[in-house]
């Protein structure tokens, strides 16, 4: 078997121009710029919120930590 190089491997210029017009067509071109904008805006903040679960996860592991060396 071949290397599996994730989920978008398979997607190329075609597939994208495809997605464009569809795009195009469901949204229009005046409301097209503005649902990219909200689909940047979600993914960033998906992302940073990963980021915080992750991030906390590890905080609270330190202050259990600590808080037990105190308590000893």
């Amino acid at each position: 078997m071949g290397h599996n190089r994730g989920m978008f491997s398979q997607i190329g210029p075609l597939e994208i121009a495809i997605v464009a017009i569809i795009a195009i067509l469901v949204l229009g071109p005046k409301r097209l710029p503005e649902a990219g904008r909200g689909l940047g805006k979600s993914m960033r903040e998906f992302k940073s919120g990963i980021a915080g679960i992750s991030g906390d996860s590890s905080e609270s592991s330190e202050k259990t930590a600590k808080a037990e060396t105190k308590t000893d």
